[in-house]
């Protein structure tokens, strides 16, 4: 299977291209330059995990995606919200690697854990010693000592049965009872080769209708059988290598959100390129908005900096409340090192607004 691109109806493309390069490059430039452009970078992961279960059609909060963040659940994680933060991990790799990493072979590989760890690379055989915990002087032939060895012998042969089921994962079928989650006859290099062949072939077209391209050959290719949301992430991260989006990893899937399925689905591809091109300047209006509101949040938050002690902890807790969606009381304590009742004082002082309203647990935000 391969995506072919053929000739593009640009009369009909031509507005929609304007309208996503400008906004991108209004959106870039303010992030750029706004003193909450990091907090907004950070928050933005969040939002776009949340969205790209939504275009999926699953449902994650991004209260429950943010305490699961901190380790701090207070129920336990669903399904969809661990692959959330499957997409909140691969977006946090991407943004501290290279702008071009993500598309790379190598980047692709490590995103969709295929990288080999650093025990497999050390090539241990049968008579590796090195996977032994610990290696008692023959000399010693006491009870302790010989039980020690068969629980060390144990161990190796554990540890080099499961890098055999790891190097046999690839090619192997998973099965859980009668279903088949991987379908042998499903072949993923072959298609990511396809969609990254795509790479070379729209380099000379335009950065959003080159992205709008790949976004629509992703889609149409379906690479990856469990992974498909990283599409979404790749296409960001490509827009970051070509220099229209450099200040954050944008958020395309929040632009999505706008869209109607049935144009994001569209049997027409002239009709799913303009939804991709719609959709990123839609996500870089939400961009802008935000951005906007949260230094005016941060503002009127400063003024209650005034006349405080050096070693207040309320800039710190302002900090926190910039780059988070949302704030717990243990994730207040966790940060910056204080009581529980030392959080919820500092919460009361900056008068930040409660979100919740549960007794079972209390997080604040700025709305």
């Amino acid at each position: 299977m391969s995506y072919k691109i053929d000739d593009l109806p640009l009369t009909t493309l031509l507005p929609a291209l304007s309208r996503a390069e400008d906004q991108l490059a209004r959106l870039d430039e303010i992030v750029r330059r706004s003193p909450v452009g990091e907090g907004y970078a950070e928050r933005a992961h969040f939002s776009e995990a949340a969205a790209s279960m939504w275009v999926a059609g699953e449902l994650v909060h991004i209260e429950d995606l943010v305490l699961h963040d901190a380790n701090m659940d207070v129920r336990t994680p669903t399904h969809e919200t661990t692959i959330a933060h499957s997409i909140l991990w691969s977006r946090r790799s991407i943004t501290e690697q290279e702008s071009v990493w993500a598309i790379t072979k190598a980047g692709i590989e490590h995103l969709i854990g295929r990288r080999s760890s650093p025990m497999h690379r050390t090539g241990a055989g049968e008579g590796d010693q090195s996977l032994t915990l610990s290696s008692p002087r023959a000399d010693i032939d006491d009870g302790f000592a010989t039980e020690m060895a068969e629980i060390d012998a144990v161990l190796a042969r554990s540890t080099r049965t499961l890098l055999r089921i790891d190097e046999e994962r690839k090619s192997d079928p998973v099965a859980v009872g009668e279903l088949f989650i991987h379908d042998p006859d499903w072949d993923e290099d072959d298609r990511l080769s396809n969609w990254r062949s795509s790479l070379q072939e729209v380099e000379a077209l335009p950065a959003t209708l080159a992205a709008a391209i790949l976004w629509d050959a992703w889609e149409t290719l379906e690479p990856l059988q469990r992974q498909h949301w990283l599409g979404g992430q790749l296409v960001s991260s490509y827009l970051r290598s070509r220099g229209k989006v450099t200040s954050h990893l944008f958020c395309l899937n929040v632009g999505l959100k706008s869209i109607p399925r049935e144009m994001r689905r569209s049997r027409n591809r002239t009709s799913r390129l303009v939804a991709g091109l719609v959709a990123m300047a839609a996500a870089a209006e939400i961009g802008i908005k935000e951005v906007i509101r949260l230094g005016q949040a941060r503002e009127q938050l400063q003024r209650k900096l005034r006349n405080k002690r050096s070693s207040s902890s309320l800039p710190g807790l302002v900090d926190l409340l910039i780059t988070r969606p949302v704030v717990s009381s243990s994730m207040i304590v966790e940060s910056l090192k204080v009581s529980h009742r030392g959080a919820l004082n500092l919460v009361t002082e900056l008068g930040v607004r409660e979100l919740t309203g549960r007794g079972s647990y209390r997080v604040w935000g700025i709305l």
